[in-house]
């Protein structure tokens, strides 16, 4: 980096600054997740956060420098949520895979607020728990005999599947809930307009026809299995290559 060039700016870039107050960072970032959690990115604000904490403002900017840094932190925090990756075994990288991605996609539906976060195109998340999450994909796929030069490749397929299918999964549910009807219910009173729409469609007819009477949610889970297992075969075919 040139000498006059600055650092990209983050929170994890800068050092923790002392704690000279009852209130903690850690308080924080609880408080801000149980506000975006119930209201979303919308409604987060240091003077929203700070009422919810009984606070200034001012306090939580000696943690945090502002917005931005917060959702750093809390970002981080949630994939805290995600179980320790499994040691890296050849004989199961794919399972081990597996399992992380789908742990990933129940955060993020978990926390819906988190998806456009995960989502932002050439955003790099370097806080300690999505690096340790990083790090055990890429030993899973070190493990497996992935070259050098395609682990990361991989990892950002995998990753890029996940997290565009979760945001869709997340806006989706987030529409239901404003709804304040259940997905099952949701989806029943919309089928007799997709019936009427889909009557010049066979194709469409037939597949849907075919798990009109499967719960809304198995059918999300068994679609997400369906093309995180198609995903993995394509970079299965790379090893056998």
């Amino acid at each position: 980096m040139p000498a006059d060039e600055k650092p990209t700016a983050s929170v994890w870039t800068r050092p923790r600054r002392p704690q000279r107050e009852h209130l903690t960072r850690e308080q924080i970032v609880a408080a801000a997740i149980e506000l975006l959690d119930a209201e979303g990115v919308e409604a987060l604000s240091m003077r929203k956060l700070g009422t919810r904490l009984n606070a200034a403002a001012t306090s939580l900017y000696r943690h945090v420098a502002n917005k931005d840094e917060l959702i750093e932190l809390v970002v981080d925090d949630v994939y805290g949520e995600l179980r320790a990756p499994a040691a890296p075994d050849r004989a199961q990288w794919r399972a081990a895979v597996t399992r992380t991605a789908t742990d990933l996609r129940a955060m993020t539906l978990r926390h819906p607020w988190i998806a456009p976060e995960l989502g932002q195109t050439g955003l790099v998340h370097i806080g300690p728990n999505a690096m340790r999450m990083a790090s055990g994909l890429l030993a899973q796929f070190e493990a497996a005999g992935f070259p050098a030069d395609e682990r990361d490749r991989a990892v950002g397929t995998l990753m890029a599947y996940v997290i565009g299918i979760a945001s869709s999964e997340a806006a989706y549910l987030s529409l239901i809930a404003r709804s304040g009807r259940t997905e099952k219910e949701w989806v029943a009173g919309l089928r007799p307009a997709f019936d009427d729409a889909s009557r010049q469609h066979p194709r469409l007819r037939e597949g849907s026809s075919a798990r009109q009477d499967m719960h809304p949610r198995q059918i999300r889970d068994d679609d997400f299995a369906y093309g995180l297992d198609r995903v993995l075969d394509g970079l299965a075919a790379r090893l056998d290559a």
